[in-house]
């Protein structure tokens, strides 16, 4: 049966007492007649109680009552009728590609025009860019170009295969067409054609309307920031895609603003690339500006990011004048390096303080120092040496590192080393190069974290927290000669590992985490406020979809478009546009029609007021009201 709920049927057996109250009746009084009378009074009572059922059933009231009736138990049962409906395209999906190719010329405004003429009864938005965007769900046609009349484009790459994919699934119950409006000129995951054909499989219309046309553009399309001469360097890349060679303007300034700071040109060929460098790279935003006109601004400005806390002031300890690690942190980028054969009475001033004694012990009022300048903040770094075995180390310096020192050890075969634990600061360290003949046996405290170990499971890279500060134990010595404890300091790696834990201890991380492609997403560890180029929100994860300065977690990130593919302009996507018209044609695998169930609850309560109307204006003409 069509009810959602029958047993609510049974409400019509109040159709019974309505019945009875109609045909009660004063009851008769008992009279001595004759029997004549009597036999013919009673032919005359059938009669009338023939003439009272009529009368009830002619009342209108009693008709009224009882429909009433009748309509409020089928209401409550909840009846409905099922019909075959024809998948319609009254609910439109629009996808709207807000890529960075999108801010060519007008595209982006001719696109939003096409939509506003595609809006139907029911819509819904999905804005393709590196990951779809569902901004209306299924809305009138007032919410639709409310949401049309707010967007702007991006400067990522749009996912038309996911966006029409999404569309699918909100047209998957009752049918729909999907209008697909962008430039076509690029696009990221699968090709969008195959998912045309494949939504068109399940009987849903799609259409891809192109916008736009070929234009000039000369654009930065890469760049990479390095650490040369204890500087930060930057290395560009500008593009030429128009046909003629162009004397390009370069524009180089300080802050977000960019104001110019210094200036210079390069030749670029006809379709071809040419490459700058910038050099003494200060902490905070440097800013790059092509002067050029052309059709695509979005790749004209690059925006480089050196963290400001990345000025170190290192204090560097030690009774050897020709070590390693002191070359590598003089070579830091900026970053100020002092060196010491003791350790001063004041450590205020110090973002970090390396201690390398090979053959002198650290001093008791040295050890208090550095113990009161870590657990107020400092950092310290102690590289593992003859001078930590425990009969020459005072107790009180045992007691802040974060492994328990036993004894030399010496292994002529070399021992292997192995990552325990993955970090940024050994990233790029190539474990299986590395072998140590010496090392100071110790174990691992309670409370501290090793990076690195030996196979034989000494821990060769420690660290752990000490009041506010960080303690960091390098258990691979850096010592030259016939006394070398390993190779590590030989390998093309060990600049920048000093470069990593320099930057993680003074809490900066690694350039590249400030320096990031459009398109990135980061999930952070909790929410938090974010402030974009163009707005600000409170979440745990960001799409970096725009080009220019983030401020996040204390931090300013560089975001640029740098994609060699959405700065071509000179593409056409006209073979794109013929193929997804060429492969159209009969694939349905999916009934065209589906079953809707519907509800007549609505019609329902529209007659009962009519009724209860109907009812009060016979009883006011009756007179009883």
């Amino acid at each position: 049966m069509p009810f959602e709920n029958p047993l609510a049927l049974a409400a019509l057996l109040s159709v019974i007492p309505l019945i009875i109250i109609y045909m009660l009746r004063p009851r008769p009084t008992v009279l001595a007649i004759p029997s004549l009378m009597f036999v013919l009074k009673l032919e005359r009572e059938r009669k009338r109680v023939y003439a009272s059922l009529t009368k009830i059933v002619r009342d209108p009231l009693f008709l009224i009552q009882l429909l009433m009736l009748v309509l409020l138990s089928i209401g409550a049962a909840g009846y409905y009728y099922t019909s075959q409906e024809p998948l319609s395209g009254e609910h439109t999906v629009l996808v709207l590609d807000t890529s960075a190719s999108m801010q060519v010329d007008s595209r982006f405004d001719d696109a939003v025009k096409i939509a506003d003429g595609y809006v139907s009864k029911k819509n819904s938005i999905i804005l393709a860019s590196d990951t779809p965007l569902l901004a209306l769900d299924g809305g009138d046609a007032s919410s639709a170009k409310n949401i049309l009349n707010k967007v702007n484009p991006g400067a990522g790459t749009a996912d038309l295969s996911a966006a029409i994919t999404t569309g699918m699934r909100s047209l998957s119950t009752e049918g729909g067409r999907i209008i697909v409006i962008s430039d076509f000129t690029n696009y990221k995951g699968d090709d969008p054609v195959a998912s045309k054909n494949l939504a068109e499989s399940y009987g849903i219309s799609v259409n891809f309307v192109k916008v736009g046309s070929p234009a000039n553009n000369i654009g930065i399309i890469n760049g990479w920031i390095e650490a040369t001469d204890g500087k930060y360097g930057y290395t560009g890349v500008i593009k030429n895609y128009k046909d003629h060679s162009e004397s390009v303007k370069i524009e180089t300034g300080r802050g977000t603003s960019g104001n110019s700071s210094t200036s210079f040109s390069l030749d670029v060929p006809a379709g071809g690339t040419k490459q700058f460098t910038l050099e003494n790279l200060g902490p905070g935003i440097t800013t790059v500006q092509l002067d050029v006109k052309d059709s695509l601004p979005v790749d004209n400005k690059a925006y480089i990011s050196i963290p400001e806390t990345s000025n170190q002031r290192i204090l560097y300890v030690t009774d050897n004048g020709k070590l390693p690690s002191k070359t590598a942190l003089s070579l830091l980028p900026n970053s100020n390096l002092t060196v010491s054969k003791s350790v001063p009475d004041m450590l205020d001033n110090y973002t970090l303080v390396v201690l390398a004694q090979k053959k002198t012990p650290i001093g008791n009022s040295s050890v208090e120092r550095i113990e009161s300048y870590v657990r107020n903040g400092g950092n310290a770094v102690f590289i593992v040496s003859g001078a930590l075995v425990p009969e020459k180390t005072d107790v009180d310096l045992l007691k802040i590192l974060p492994v328990k020192p036993l004894k030399l050890d010496n292994d002529e075969n070399g021992l292997g080393v192995k990552e325990v634990l993955k970090s940024s600061i050994t990233t790029d360290i190539r474990s299986d190069e590395i072998s140590v003949r010496k090392y100071l046996n110790a174990t691992e405290r309670t409370g501290s974290t090793t990076l690195v170990a030996l196979d034989n499971g000494v821990p060769l890279l420690s660290y752990w927290q000490v009041g506010k500060g960080t303690v960091f134990y390098m258990g691979l010595s850096d010592e030259l000669g016939e006394d070398s404890w390993n190779n590590f300091h030989n390998l093309p790696e060990y600049p920048v590992f000093w470069i990593k834990l320099v930057q993680w201890l003074g809490g900066t991380g690694d350039i590249s985490e400030y320096n990031l492609n459009t398109g990135t997403l980061n999930s952070l560890s909790k929410t938090e406020e974010i402030r974009t180029p163009s707005k600000t929100f409170t979440s745990n994860r960001i799409l970096f979809d725009e080009a220019g300065i983030y401020e996040l977690s204390g931090k300013k990130i560089a975001v640029n478009l740098y994609n060699d593919r959405e700065s071509n302009t000179t593409v056409d996507a006209s073979e794109l546009i013929k193929r997804a018209v060429a492969e159209d044609g009969p694939k349905i695998v999916k009934e065209d029609s589906y079953t809707a169930k519907n509800d007549i609850t609505d019609y329902l309560i529209g007659f009962m007021f009519l009724f209860i109307l109907l009812e009060i204006l016979i009883v006011r003409q009756r007179g009883e009201l």
